[in-house]
């Protein structure tokens, strides 16, 4: 199974939205190198979100 990591974007890769509302830096789940989250914007929401992710067990 990929790992998730934690991917960091700033300034003109924020989205347009978030920018607006003066962030300047967003964070994303990342799974095999695409986005499994939405921009997130706070650090500790990304890594509570990665702890979350990371401990569901998944079944097909």
């Amino acid at each position: 199974m990929a790992q998730v990591q934690i991917m960091s974007v700033i300034g003109s890769a924020v989205p347009a939205s978030l920018r607006a509302s003066g962030l300047l830096a967003c964070w994303y789940l990342v799974r095999d190198g695409e986005p499994i989250s939405g921009p997130l914007t706070s650090l500790p929401a990304a890594q509570a979100l990665s702890q979350q992710v990371a401990s569901s067990t998944f079944h097909a």
